[in-house]
């Protein structure tokens, strides 16, 4: 790479950054404005199964401001995501063959659907049982009544792994594109997959039936899904 293409490839990278950088400026101010309100509506899945004279606390002084402050930038970040994506395929697109082109649009978009699928998921359906089961298996002469920070840290913990969880159809369709395995394969592990979703269910969710179900129950429909679209993309 001679002198002027480094250049190039600098200043297109910079302005690539630039935009990305101005867009979550743009949406940090939004989001920083709504903070409160944003980390009332994080927190109403536990709210609602906490008896009405308790709430969370914030431990540490700065707490109460930082904390809701946090999960703001950690907001805009989420919403960011697609132009940040977008930028990087901008960015890298002049290099790409026509046909790998025509893979990478729908497997990114694909992948941010899935992303915010899943973190759906776990702020609509696995929040309330995890805490419902949580706040009724409290011992006697035990309050529970968590930190702020600590409950930010949490749902955020969760938030990455399901959302990382439902991009199993794009990691299997990248996986068989590569060359890394064979959709074959892949559907003769079809009783070792579900076993394991339900291990997994075990292992996140409560430990009852219904809510072990409800987190195996996708674990499996996401990895068929990614096995199915191979036949269509074959």
């Amino acid at each position: 790479m001679n002198q002027t293409a480094t250049t190039r490839f600098l200043i297109e990278l910079r302005k690539r950054l630039v935009w990305s950088l101005v867009f979550l400026s743009a949406l940090l101010l939004i989001t920083i404005y709504f903070a409160n309100s944003l980390y009332t509506w994080l927190a109403l899945p536990l709210l609602k199964q906490l008896p009405s004279a308790q709430h969370l606390v914030a431990i540490n002084i700065v707490s109460a401001f930082f904390t809701p402050v946090e999960f703001a930038f950690y907001v805009a970040v989420f919403l960011a995501i697609p132009v940040f994506i977008y930028q990087a395929w901008a960015f890298v697109a002049p290099a790409l063959y026509a046909h790998e082109k025509r893979l990478f649009w729908p497997l990114i978009l694909a992948s941010i659907v899935l992303f915010y699928v899943g973190i759906s998921f776990a702020y609509f359906i696995i929040f309330p049982i995890l805490f419902a089961f949580l706040a009724h298996t409290v011992p006697v002469g035990v309050q529970l009544t968590p930190d702020v920070n600590q409950y930010l840290d949490f749902t955020l913990s969760l938030f990455f792994i399901f959302g990382f969880i439902f991009e199993i159809p794009v990691l299997i369709i990248l996986l068989v594109k590569t060359k890394i395995t064979t959709r074959q394969k892949l559907v003769h592990l079809r009783p070792y997959v579900i076993v394991g979703a339900f291990v997994v269910g075990m292992l996140v969710a409560p430990p009852d039936v219904l809510s072990q179900t409800l987190v195996a129950l996708p674990l499996w429909w996401l990895y068929e899904i990614g096995v199915f679209l191979l036949r269509i993309l074959k």
